[in-house]
């Protein structure tokens, strides 16, 4: 594995991806070790356009318009990805395991027109490593409940987010060496550890 990895973070609404991020990006700038981050979607200037299309809350895409749109985001990242790719670690939130467990698992679209789509788009780019943060209903509840604002993707029941993170869980299962699972139900301090011990062994 290279030691300028593609490291990315996967998870349903309320799984704490976002904070473990900021915190990787965090302990990288106090090492002065080059990286770049990304969110998706966004990343990139017409990503981030792309973004505000697909998670207002007025929108009202088919799941196959969904997609296209989280895969044009994609697109938009693509060549920043491959400018930066071993030559500095690149901190995605969210990437193709999350097209997968929400627009197949989830809504239902055809696995194998993704994985086209997706695979004509990354090509040679492969991900180095993977942490999927889980988390039960209960606790996915109160911390949607504590944000000020809620996207489109805030607003599923229960039992789409339950078809999500398990289609999460066999993503994982199909190459576990890449994986760590972070169980986001236990203390922030506690899963910081784990995710800055994990990094400090991929770079």
């Amino acid at each position: 594995m290279s030691k300028k990895p593609i490291i990315v973070f996967e998870g349903v609404e309320g799984t704490g991806k976002s904070h473990h991020i900021k915190k990787v990006a965090n302990y990288l700038k106090r090492k002065k070790i080059k990286f770049i981050q990304i969110r998706e979607p966004g990343g990139s200037i017409n990503s981030e356009k792309i973004r505000k299309l697909i998670l207002n809350n007025k929108s009202t895409f088919n799941k196959e318009t969904d997609l296209l749109l989280y895969l044009s985001a994609r697109s938009e990242n693509i060549e920043m990805i491959k400018k930066n790719a071993g030559k500095k670690i690149i901190l995605i939130d969210r990437f193709s395991d999350s097209t997968i467990a929400y627009q197949h698992y989830g809504m239902g679209v055809d696995l194998k027109f993704i994985q086209n789509i997706n695979n004509h788009l990354l090509k040679n780019i492969k991900i180095d490593f993977t942490f999927l943060n889980t988390v039960n209903q209960s606790n996915m509840k109160k911390r949607l409940s504590k944000r000020r604002k809620l996207n489109r993707y805030d607003k599923f029941d229960s039992k789409f987010y339950n078809k999500v993170q398990n289609g999460f869980l066999k993503l994982l299962k199909t190459n576990p060496r890449k994986y760590i699972k972070i169980n986001s139900n236990l203390d922030l301090d506690v899963n910081e550890n784990i995710i800055l011990k994990k990094i400090k062994d991929l770079i």
